[in-house]
């Protein structure tokens, strides 16, 4: 049975962000699925994609973007289908840990002030304190997705999905990655998670790791099929 691949986006972006690899892999016969991550709390946001990965049978590869690396990191726990984990440029968190705390201190996350970043706009039932963030135009056209035409990337700007702080600032619970077999990749032009955070994330799961010169932290978009040649080798551990 050939395993599904279950494909999990990041923070600012949607389901959409993997169009690319989606269509790649349905071509060659693969059952690909993009899900939507709700991008509120880091514990719910897990539960929401455990709860679609109990639906499946059989072989399942499990692939993180961003903020969807943590949230598969908890959402693989206890299921024994999922055979591979996968992260694309993204967060690798490790018991107790916070993905917002894992950008890297070279991360323009963390060398700009908020208001520099980010539009703060309250949602009802937030937590106290929680606020939705939305990537302000400059920065996303600049260094989120860098590599892309500066039409695209302004596109993908104006139509971005906000995520809460809560996202970021939840411990994660579980380490999927210490039991399950992973593969990293890893671009050299990520500004958002930066080489060096992902790298040591990569070192401590054991992971297989492909450098991929340039991109983005939007390099799923800008080059899928590289990100694809990756999810493939999982694939590959499987059969």
């Amino acid at each position: 049975m050939k395993p599904t691949v279950v494909l999990v986006h990041g923070a600012w972006a949607d389901a959409s962000s993997w169009d690319g690899e989606v269509s790649a892999l349905r071509k060659q016969g693969y059952d690909a699925r993009a899900i939507a991550n709700p991008l509120e709390n880091l514990t719910t946001d897990a539960e929401s994609v455990k709860s679609f990965l109990s639906t499946l049978s059989g072989p399942i590869v499990l692939v993180g973007h961003s903020y969807g690396g943590a949230v598969i990191t908890n959402a693989a726990v206890d299921n024994p289908n999922i055979k591979a984990l996968v992260y694309v440029d993204a967060a690798a968190p490790d018991v107790g840990e916070t993905n917002g705390s894992l950008s890297g201190a070279d991360s323009v996350l963390k060398t700009n002030p908020d208001g520099k970043l980010f539009d703060k706009v309250p949602y009802p039932g937030a937590p106290a304190g929680a606020v939705d963030l939305y990537l302000k135009q400059d920065i996303f056209v600049h260094n989120f997705g860098s590599d892309l035409p500066p039409d695209v990337a302004t596109q993908l700007w104006a139509t971005q999905r906000a995520a809460s702080t809560s996202a970021f600032d939840t411990p994660s619970k579980y380490a999927a990655w210490k039991t399950i077999p992973s593969w990293y990749f890893i671009s050299s032009g990520d500004q958002i998670i930066t080489p060096t955070s992902e790298k040591a994330m990569a070192q401590r799961a054991h992971s297989r790791v492909t450098l991929f010169d340039g991109g983005s932290h939007l390099t799923l978009i800008s080059h899928p099929d590289a990100v694809t040649a990756v999810i493939q080798q999982a694939i590959d551990s499987v059969r």
